[in-house]
């Protein structure tokens, strides 16, 4: 088990994962602060920078080439994701991704988006950690729906973490009492607010 999927296996309760935008360095020392199990950020470059300012796991969520994975890990990242829509119409570029991860020590999510990305990824790799994430949802979806109704076809002892529109601790406490082990939150939420440390904390409960 990687540091990233101990933190959010382990963690009292649900984990609150912080997408850092801007500063990561400076948002990364206050999400430790604040609380968060470990952030998120979207290159190597950016994981070095927030590395710098926090012990806290992190995950790099943005698009990966195989030479990225392979470099990961010593610019201080601990994990990824791999989008199932980047890669499903190539299955072995999936596996290879996937694989690759797995030889570099990190902990691999794979991201979907509806019930055919879910079977498809579980068949193709069956990942450990599964991101649900609410991402291009339609008008007519509510918060959380989508995330809500994918969980009851997660097979059991997977990790799951949502990448939903979070707006508050109450819906941080029912994806809690749902079942899910993290979310992931991104900066529409944390933008609104003056102080991304405060906004932070008032998430996860601190």
């Amino acid at each position: 088990m990687g540091r990233f999927s101990q933190a959010i296996s382990e963690g009292d309760g649900i984990s609150v994962v912080p997408i850092l935008e801007g500063d990561v360095a400076e948002l990364a020392a206050l999400a430790q602060d604040a609380g968060a199990e470990a952030v998120a950020v979207q290159s190597a470059e950016e994981a070095e920078r927030a590395r710098a300012q926090t012990t806290l796991p992190i995950l790099v969520r943005g698009p990966l080439r195989n030479g990225d994975l392979e470099s990961l890990p010593s610019r201080g990242a601990d994990a990824c994701i791999i989008v199932f829509r980047e890669v499903a119409d190539d299955e072995d570029r999936l596996a290879l991704l996937f694989a690759l991860a797995g030889e570099a020590g990190l902990d691999c999510a794979v991201e979907v988006r509806d019930e055919e990305d879910l079977e498809e990824a579980l068949e193709l790799v069956d990942p450990e950690i599964l991101v649900i994430s609410e991402r291009e949802s339609t008008e007519d979806e509510e918060d959380l729906e989508r995330t809500l109704d994918l969980l009851a076809d997660v097979p059991a002892g997977k990790l799951v973490v949502a990448e939903s529109p979070i707006r508050s601790r109450d819906q941080v406490v029912a994806l809690e009492r749902a079942g899910v082990d993290a979310i992931l939150v991104g900066g529409e939420f944390l933008r609104v607010s003056p102080d991304f440390g405060s906004a932070l904390a008032e998430l996860t409960g601190r």
